[in-house]
């Protein structure tokens, strides 16, 4: 029976099979099976077959000229010169799909370098390997990038509408119910104004009024973790590592809370702190304080890495570049310096603007910066040249600065915030979104991986939904957003076993995996000095006691001076070169020369 579906009806029927093709051709009830043939029984028509595949190979015998031609024919050794067949039919797209070059140049891990010489073929052999894995990685990273399920958003206006006018109320009533909630006013006019920070993860919220609230929640499910009044004044406050602990800059000394509200240390070192940054690979907490006064504490193990006197005044505008974690300092003589713990002067010193610096924003590839200052202007520089690529005019100057993880910029100016969308590529005539709050703002921040900035202003705190700002797709075993506890945990310790040293924060990270020759000549010579002789030198030449009178010692210092002679041989010809190269430029010169005079100018009829 066969069964068809017939959309009209929409019921299945069934159609039995005719009446002759019910009749079955032999019985089968009652038949016995034979046992199977195992290989070692044979039998007679098994003999005779073999006898005729025997002679049918005997005459298919191919002499070498025919083989030639054959393997000519199907291409390369060993192949049959078939396409791939799929399913009866060629595949009209064979070999594996090929890559994006924008993907491809996305994960790339730096150049090739040059392959060790013929002789160490041991060193590149492993060359050659560590290059294979790292393009292989490239490759799938690019493929598995394809199957990421989301993408970034963005804001687009009707016809003549922009979009800096369209208001949030608006943005929330027109996306969804989740995105909406992203939109929120939290009202807390008592201890304003406030600042603000986001946790790695982008989950959690740290508020620090001015007054001395400070306050921790899931501002995603709006679940309150701690909330406290310190009871000074409080200047910054900072998430650590993990949503687990957090530093808050109070009048005083520098602090270190729990999630859960609890003091767990109070740091008198770091007195009169003003501004803070974490560097998460390095569990390093940096602060600026007022007594100019660039600080680290390594939050690992509780200790005080560098205390660097900047020399600068008061440290009141402070950021780092999430690339090489480089600290960026602004002025109040319009400069910039760049500083790592490992100095006492600062790398870089820049000066940006004719009056004092009032904000400093770098983005996450370290190649752009922003700064605002006093003179009412905005300017993007490129740190990897330090030359001004874009200079813009606000009429009353930006005061707080970030950057999203898309580029976004977000510029606070009293009670406006505006965002800027690619500010260091074309000139930018408008902003790409912009909003009023309540109070004049004292902090601005863009969440990770969220479509949301944060706002500290006089009045408590705003989210704001900015479509474009984060980073659509997160890197789950780096910063997980739905991480479990004992994730959490997991993820901590490998961290700390992977913690880079402070020692090796520099301008080019690159320059890590490079060898350092000048370090190891000057190592080579302490050496030679501390032992007395060169231990890396070529052993002289010892002739071998001979017999029968051929060790006398005429014989033994002609052959002293044939292998010297021998050895003389390279460097001996090495100078004959450069001797005829310099001959050979020094001919050339004088050729020049004499064409030079030679050829006659409209001066020459002056000559006596």
């Amino acid at each position: 029976m066969t069964y068809r579906f017939s959309p009209e009806v929409k019921k299945y029927t069934i159609k039995m099979a005719a009446s002759s093709e019910t009749t079955l051709k032999k019985p089968h009830v009652g038949k016995k099976r034979k046992p199977p043939k195992r290989y070692w029984e044979g039998t007679e028509e098994d003999g005779k077959n073999d006898g005729k595949k025997q002679k049918e190979g005997d005459n298919n015998k191919q002499t070498p000229q025919q083989k030639k031609t054959r393997t000519k024919e199907g291409g390369k050794r060993g192949g049959t010169g078939e396409k791939k067949v799929i399913s009866g039919k060629s595949d009209p797209f064979p070999g594996s799909a090929p890559v994006p070059e924008e993907k491809l140049r996305k994960f790339k891990r730096g150049d090739k370098g040059e392959l060790p010489p013929r002789p160490q073929y041991k060193l590149r052999a492993v060359v050659v390997r560590s290059e294979a894995a790292s393009d292989l990685a490239q490759k799938q990273n690019a493929r598995y990038d394809l199957m990421l399920p989301e993408d970034a958003g963005f804001l687009e206006g009707d016809e003549d509408e922009d979009t800096c006018t369209i208001s949030q109320d608006d943005i929330a009533d027109a996306v969804d119910i989740t995105a909406g909630a992203k939109y929120f006013n939290l009202t807390l006019s008592q201890f304003g104004p406030y600042r603000l920070d986001y946790s790695k993860t982008g989950r959690h919220l740290l508020l620090g009024g001015r007054r001395g609230h400070v306050t921790s929640l899931d501002w995603q499910s709006k679940q309150l973790m701690c909330e406290m009044n310190v009871m000074e004044t409080v200047n910054d406050v900072k998430w650590l590592h993990s949503e687990a602990l957090f530093a808050v800059a109070q009048k005083k000394w520098l602090y270190i809370y729990d999630n859960k509200g609890i003091e767990l240390h109070c740091i008198r070192k770091f007195n009169d702190v003003l501004r803070m940054q974490f560097l998460p690979y390095h569990f390093l907490l940096a602060t600026a304080s007022a007594t100019g006064f660039l600080q680290y504490l390594d939050v690992s193990v509780g200790k005080e890495v560098a205390a660097i006197c900047t020399k600068a005044g008061r440290l009141d505008v402070m950021a780092h570049n999430p690339h090489n974690a480089i600290i960026h300092l602004g002025h109040s003589n319009g400069t910039v310096t760049l500083w790592t713990p490992n100095q006492r002067e600062p790398l870089v010193k820049m000066l940006c603007h004719q009056g004092g610096v009032r904000s400093v924003a770098v983005d996450k590839t370290g190649t752009y910066m922003v700064t605002s200052g006093m003179d009412k202007k905005l300017k993007v520089y490129d740190i990897r040249s330090y030359r001004p690529l874009q200079s813009y005019f606000l009429p009353a100057g930006a005061s707080c600065l970030s950057l999203s993880q898309r580029g976004l910029l977000s510029a606070a100016t009293g009670d406006i915030v505006q965002v800027y969308r690619d500010v260091w590529g074309t000139p930018v005539t408008k902003p790409y979104m912009a909003h009023r709050a309540k109070g004049s703002v004292w902090g601005v921040h863009f969440c990770p991986f969220e479509d949301v900035l944060g706002v500290g202003h006089g009045e408590g705190f705003t989210s704001m939904v900015v479509p474009g700002a984060g980073e659509p797709n997160f890197d789950g075993l780096d910063a997980n957003p739905y991480r479990s506890a004992k994730q959490r945990q997991e993820w901590e310790v490998k961290a700390l076993l992977e913690k880079i040293q402070p020692e090796l924060i520099g301008l080019d990270p690159s320059q890590l995996s490079q060898v350092d020759h000048s370090t190891w000549e000057q190592r080579h010579e302490d050496r030679v000095q501390a032992l007395g002789f060169d231990p890396l030198a070529k052993e002289k030449f010892t002739p071998r006691l001979k017999t029968k009178g051929r060790s006398s010692s005429g014989k033994v210092e002609k052959r002293k001076k044939q292998v010297a002679h021998e050895d003389q041989r390279d460097v001996i010809r090495q100078t004959v070169e450069d001797r005829m190269k310099i001959d050979k430029e020094r001919k050339e010169k004088k050729k020049k020369e004499a064409a030079a005079a030679g050829q006659k100018s409209a001066l020459d009829r002056f000559r006596k």
